[in-house]
């Protein structure tokens, strides 16, 4: 992919070794496609996760800037939470910053963002199935901005989802992008 220009590739003269990859501009184009696969697969391939699977959580956040759409006039970041109580009690953190009406995500704790959503790997996997349940995501701050970025991440199109304590004016349909 770093010799189709898809990826940039800065290696680290460490030890450990270390290399860092980026998407470049011209991958990063690909992302609303990206997002529309995803939002396909999602509608039409859909089941609960088996005992033994896991749910890459972190592979849908970061198709946020596909997924997410919102209105330009919207400015925010919201830290979105997944605790992982079988893997030692560990923490993901994905950072995503409304602009312009998208969205870019950074990986990595944000307290000073103006909301925050956390739940389990349970949760998340509730909040993103068919029936959008997330009765288990603990939400604060901007609850709008939350709920919008929530919404846009719902990988169904044609559901209503709940949201605690965001009222009847939350909306689940994500927007396709047009």
């Amino acid at each position: 992919m770093v010799a189709d220009g898809m990826l940039t590739r800065k290696r680290y003269r460490e030890v450990p070794p270390r290399v860092d990859y980026e998407l470049t501009d011209r991958a990063r184009e690909l992302m609303p496609i990206l997002g529309e696969l995803a939002r396909w697969g999602y509608e039409w391939a859909w089941s609960s996760p088996r005992d033994h699977e896991r749910v890459d959580l972190g592979a849908i956040f970061r198709l946020a800037p596909g997924l997410v759409h919102t209105p330009r006039s919207t400015r925010g970041r919201v830290e979105f939470v997944v605790s992982d109580r079988e893997q030692g009690g560990g923490a993901a953190s994905y950072v995503l910053a409304a602009s312009g009406g998208g969205v870019t995500i950074e990986e990595h704790p944000a307290p000073d963002a103006e909301a925050r959503v956390e739940g389990t790997v349970d949760g998340w996997v509730h909040a993103f199935s068919p029936e959008g349940d997330r009765g288990e995501l603990k939400i604060s701050g901007d609850t709008k901005l939350a709920t919008e970025m929530l919404d846009g991440l719902a990988l169904s199109e044609h559901r209503a989802v709940s949201t605690p304590g965001a009222g009847s004016g939350a909306s689940g349909a994500a927007s396709a992008a047009a």
